[in-house]
């Protein structure tokens, strides 16, 4: 019997992710720095779910109605199912770091606050705050003057100032706390003791009365908060007006969106917290969250390691490839034979050689990339404007509203600009997402092609933090399909016919259809029949019951969802014959691979599309086959060790309870990325 709804809510899907990342700070076999960090990802994670998907849930709650037809349910309620859940995982949160703090106790490493400072210890703070932080503090008194524009992603101490004075009445102020220009962890001169650590925001409550000095109060008490806005760009359509000047404005408004959430300390008293609450205009039914007496968590992913190597995982270097390393020219091992690098577990640095080799030779004519994400220091930027000043055409396409790295692509396009880089802001009316490169080389007469296909950003700072594919191959097939993806992107009006590649928004989802329902057709007829899939998110409804349907014909379906899952596996009449995973570890699983069993001649995809509607409609996505025999088994085996792990797998499933996947007393642990990486160096031996 089917469920009454045949989908979970993508919101609470993402939050039980989120979840999953929570469990990682609470296991004890996760030592004990990296939990701390933990807690860091966890935090920064929720802030942008709160700047984007409830912002955007509030804005639906003024088309209520309409919002419920589209969604199934309405905002409103889950509104409030995100409040419950929130809530419930900030107990969890709170909990954890609680239990945190005990255990660097254990360690040596000790948490001290402004109450709990030795006199020698507050001398030397007293001294810190004079040279370091006194300067940077602007204090707002907030009784007789408008209430400030108070920014995203800040914390703020909320001053309550009083004075044994019964008839004076108590002043507010407000403190942003500088994490911008100053960390956000003092560590404090060695005791005999072990180390001792406290966060910036104690040490200004330590001196609140040399920051008040010239007031008259001698009492003060002061809380943390912070508030969260809506990250949406509204895109104005103002043809007049250039896109990168549209992107800059819509950066600009990003710190003046209506606020969606507001943290604070438990502890603030009733009338502080209504005052501020009144001063941002947020009501009781907004998501008005008490926690802890810290708040802005995701500073703690740079948590100080203390130089202590049992507190932090064990080093997994990059692996290197023989071939590669001992070969003058990429280039020409392409021209051999197909390859896969796998970061972080190869090292990014491949891919950059790469680059660097056809920027400077002299039989290249063209190199073509799609840049969604760069890194702060991008080497990757460097090799391409090198390129355009050794007279090579350079055509990159940039994608200007890649959300929250809009201001670095920006800068970069103007740099790549000067340099003589063809720079292309897009495809009107489509986000690029395609990870691509294309060079085109002169030999013997003749355009000779090579082409990389991935499933992450060009960035070298992902590279070594997210688990991804990338193709080098210079076969025909589809480095001629790549080109073409390239000319539609030049060239918008032009429109191409794909055999072997898929391209969304042109014949991704039907392609993908057809190869579902020829999976279909082989289990009815008896032949090996499955679909198993590892990607990011799955919610696009029509994906979903077409893997339903799949599911009820008989075709295994094995997938590995990262973060949102919307289906249901395991439902009996529905998705019987569906299994859910999700991985969440030291690395984040970021790569996409299809497979479809095809009656035994299995075929193999990566691609940098998740199963959303706007990755399959709204996106220039691209799914690669891989033809190279030897590279469809390498890729499969990152399939299949993800999919046998049994130590940081969680089961999805309806109930959201992020079961750790069982394993029987005879199974031996077996931890998929730590097992990869000895694969990759048994290979290598």
């Amino acid at each position: 019997m089917a469920p009454k709804r045949s989908t979970i809510n993508r919101e609470l899907s993402w939050l039980a992710f989120n979840g999953r990342v929570l469990q990682e700070a609470l296991d004890p076999d996760v030592p004990l720095v990296e939990r701390i960090r933990f807690l860091g990802i966890f935090s920064n994670n929720l802030d942008e779910f709160f700047r984007v998907r409830v912002a955007t849930l509030r804005r639906l709650q003024m088309v209520e109605k309409g919002a419920k037809k589209a969604m199934g349910q309405s905002p409103h309620k889950i509104l409030e199912k995100i409040q419950k859940s929130t809530k419930h995982y900030q107990a969890l949160f709170d909990e954890a770091f609680s239990q945190l703090k005990q255990e660097l106790a254990d360690h040596r490493i000790h948490f001290v606050d402004e109450r709990t400072v030795s006199e020698q210890q507050g001398a030397f703070l007293r001294q810190y705050f004079n040279t370091r932080i006194a300067g940077r503090l602007s204090p707002i008194m907030l009784r007789n003057a408008p209430f400030p524009e108070l920014a995203d992603q800040c914390i703020y101490l909320a001053v309550r100032l009083s004075s044994g004075n019964a008839e004076q009445r108590a002043e507010y102020a407000l403190i942003e706390v500088p994490t911008r220009c100053l960390p956000r962890f003092v560590v404090l001169p060695e005791q005999p003791d072990g180390q001792h650590i406290i966060m910036l925001e104690d040490v200004i409550r330590l001196n609140l009365g040399r920051v008040f000095g010239t007031l008259p109060y001698n009492q003060f008490e002061a809380y943390i908060f912070k508030i969260t806005r809506d990250a949406e760009l509204d895109m104005d359509n103002d043809i007049q007006e250039g896109l990168l000047r549209k992107i800059e404005k819509g950066i600009n408004n990003r710190q003046k969106g209506a606020p969606v959430r507001m943290v604070h300390d438990t502890a603030m008293p009733a009338d502080l917290l209504r005052f501020i609450t009144t001063g941002i205009d947020l009501s009781p039914s907004d998501s008005i969250i008490a926690g802890g007496r810290y708040h802005n968590f995701k500073d703690f992913i740079r948590f100080p390691g203390f130089g202590e190597p049992q507190l932090l995982n064990p080093p997994m270097p990059p692996v290197p490839i023989a071939e590669l390393d001992a070969a003058p020219s990429l280039l020409a091992v392409m021209g051999r034979h197909d390859f896969v690098l796998h970061y972080p577990y190869h090292s990014f640095s491949y891919f950059v050689r790469y680059l660097q080799e056809a920027a400077i030779d002299p039989k290249v004519r063209a190199i073509c990339i799609t840049l969604y994400r760069v890194s702060a220091d991008s080497m990757v930027v460097n090799a391409l404007m090198t390129a355009a000043q050794n007279g090579r055409q350079v055509t990159v396409v940039v994608e200007p509203q890649a959300r929250f790295d809009e201001q670095s692509n920006i800068y970069w396009s103007r740099q790549m600009q000067q340099a003589g880089v063809n720079v292309i802001f897009g495809v009107p009316g489509l986000k690029v997402h395609s990870k691509l490169t294309l060079v085109v080389r002169k030999e013997s007469g003749k355009e000779h092609l090579y082409a990389t296909v991935g499933t992450g950003n060009f960035h070298e700072g992902n590279a070594s933090l997210y688990t991804d594919l990338c193709l080098f191959t210079a076969n025909t097939h589809i480095t001629n399909e790549i080109q073409k993806v390239f000319s539609f992107m030049q060239f918008n009006y032009r429109t191409f016919a794909f055999r072997h590649l898929m391209v969304s928004p042109f014949n991704m989802r039907r392609k993908l259809y057809k190869l579902m329902a020829n999976e279909m057709a082989n289990a009815r007829a008896k032949r090996p029949a499955h679909i198993m899939c590892k990607i990011n998110h799955l919610v696009d409804e029509e994906m979903i019951a077409k893997l339903y349907e799949a599911s009820q014909a008989g075709v295994k379906v094995r997938l590995l969802v990262r973060s949102t899952c919307s289906l249901i596996p395991g439902v009996k009449g529905l998705s019987d014959n569906i299994e859910v995973y999700s991985v969440v570890d030291r690395l984040l699983e970021h790569s996409r691979i299809y497979l479809f069993a095809n009656s035994g001649d299995e075929l193999c995809y990566i691609s940098s599309a998740d199963w959303m509607t706007r990755n399959l409609d709204r996106r220039v996505e691209v799914a690669c086959p891989i033809l190279d025999r030897s590279v469809r088994a390498e890729v499969r085996a990152v399939f299949d060790f993800a999919m046998r792990d049994n130590v940081k797998a969680r089961i999805i499933d309806e109930q959201q309870g992020n079961a750790y996947r069982p394993r029987t007393k005879k199974q031996k642990p077996f931890r998929s990325q730590v097992e990869l990486h000895k694969h990759y160096l048994r290979q290598q031996r």
